[in-house]
């Protein structure tokens, strides 16, 4: 691996060095060939015993970053890695910049009054959900691999403690300006400075041609980087249970999974985090949440000579930003041309539709495709009228701009495959028994996601459960 450990030459005063406290017992869970193959991951190596904690190679440089964040939209001061470490940073095949994290590390001076570990149950979760949304085209951190172990852990009960080695193009968060604002503000230029060379370099050519700042040019692209991931969350049917400003990357890419989920029967108003009791973290609040924790990092830059003004007005750009790739993803969905005048009402019919008829989000999208399913679609709704409606009016816009590729756009951008809570719960039962050939079989599954594998896939891959849907704990 060509290791390039960037963030250890920082100022020291935003970071812990330390080892990993290893793991006893470490057995094996699973190991993302892919992501290996992308780092140059040597082969040679014991994998198991890196990710348990109980080896370092040559060249890796453990810390623990110190950073603060809005939690539920309230001030919770320091925060910072409590139970995972940046072992190090390399460069990919793709000559990117990759950080190596290490979740449930052990304790670091971050830790507050946690434990520094990870339960077996929420490592499997993250492990999945990065390599489901990678999968599916959506700007993701994701995972070498993780282990189980004898470690107990203990939880609302005991537990068995698991560590994931998490690979992301970043691990800067908004809530590192919020730390560095508050508890070290001298390092604000330089640290910010560093972050624009390593991540948005082009914003310093930009400054340089036109004389426009190189932090406005940055906090733009910021803007627009997040404005196209939360699209992207919203158009597959994924909603980020605790989207603090401590769990939003400068990077866009998606971070920290605590609680999280895929819509299933749609729902705007689904709370997948039992935690969540005010409804803050809703599918249909993601994108206003986004533009309420980037309005509170923009405010941690105006020490930087950045008038309030020029943030506002690239603050305002969030919007109209998020609803283009939306529109966008959203006629691609329904193999629709984009500059059709109703692409974007008829989008919403469909989503009232199944809103109201309770349908499952992901295979009613992919039910579109094929008029033959039509009738079977039909006979699931309780008010065929309104399903009627909509098909009558489905089928006139795509006659007026037809689009000779409408079924295959339809299959490029419907997945087939999500990661439902009950599946990911499933191989988490296995697991705890030490069989991890259902995350092995789902791992397969949602490798590609927007094709049928009926080798692999089960009845109830497809389908959500009866009853309510499952919540997840944020007590990982």
């Amino acid at each position: 691996m060509q290791f390039d450990n960037r963030y250890a030459t920082l100022d020291e005063k935003l970071f812990h060095r330390q080892p990993p406290s290893p793991l006893q017992q470490p057995i094996a869970g699973h190991f993302n060939a892919q992501v290996a193959a992308q780092l140059n991951w040597p082969k040679s190596t014991d994998w198991v015993s890196i990710l348990a904690g109980q080896t370092l190679l040559e060249g890796f440089d453990p810390l623990a970053m110190a950073y603060a964040g809005h939690q539920f939209g309230h001030w919770a001061g320091q925060l910072g890695d409590g139970r995972g470490l940046l072992l190090a940073q390399v460069i990919d095949t793709n000559g990117q910049l990759q950080d190596l994290h290490l979740k449930g590390a052990g304790l670091t001076p971050y830790s507050r009054m946690g434990d520094g570990r990870a339960v077996l149950r929420s490592v499997i979760r993250e492990y999945l959900a990065g390599h489901a949304l990678r999968n599916l085209g959506v700007a993701s951190s994701n995972a070498l691999g993780f282990v189980s172990s004898k470690t107990p852990v203990q939880r609302e009960q005991l537990e068995r403690g698991a560590c994931l080695l998490r690979v992301a193009d970043c691990h800067v968060r908004l809530g590192h300006f919020e730390w560095i604002n508050q508890y070290q503000p001298e390092l604000l230029e330089e640290f910010t400075s560093k972050m624009i060379d390593w991540y948005y370099p082009e914003c310093k050519t930009e400054a340089e041609n036109t004389g426009i700042n190189p932090v406005l040019c940055f906090a733009k692209a910021v803007i627009q980087r997040t404005a196209k991931t939360i699209s992207d969350w919203q158009l597959v049917g994924f909603a980020h249970g605790v989207m603090n400003t401590d769990n939003l990357s400068i990077t866009g890419s998606t971070l920290d999974f605590g609680p999280f989920g895929f819509l299933e029967r749609f729902n705007p108003a689904w709370i997948n985090n039992h935690s969540d009791h005010g409804g803050r973290y809703t599918y249909q609040n993601q994108p206003s949440i986004a533009h309420w924790n980037l309005w509170v990092w923009l405010g941690q830059l105006l020490p930087l000579g950045l008038d309030k003004e020029d943030l506002q007005a690239a603050l305002a750009e969030f919007e109209p930003a998020f609803l283009h790739h939306y529109r966008e993803g959203m006629a691609k969905k329904l193999g629709i041309d984009a500059e059709h005048p109703e692409s974007f009402d008829i989008g919403m019919d469909f989503l009232r539709l199944l809103q109201a008829e309770k349908l499952d989000y992901t295979t009613s999208f992919r039910r579109l495709i094929d008029e033959n399913h039509w009738q079977a679609f039909r006979d699931d709704c309780i008010d065929v009228a309104a399903f009627d409606q909509f098909i009558e009016r489905y089928q006139r816009v795509i006659s007026e701009q037809p689009l000779t590729n409408r079924q295959a756009l339809m299959q490029e951008n419907n997945a087939v495959y999500i990661l439902r809570n009950h599946m990911a719960q499933q191989a988490i039962e296995k697991a705890e028994q030490d069989d991890f050939s259902e995350v092995d079989r789902l791992y397969r599954l949602l490798a590609t996601p927007y094709t049928p594998q009926p080798d692999i896939e089960q009845e109830n891959d497809l389908l959500p459960p009866f009853g309510e849907e499952i919540a997840v704990s944020c007590s990982s």
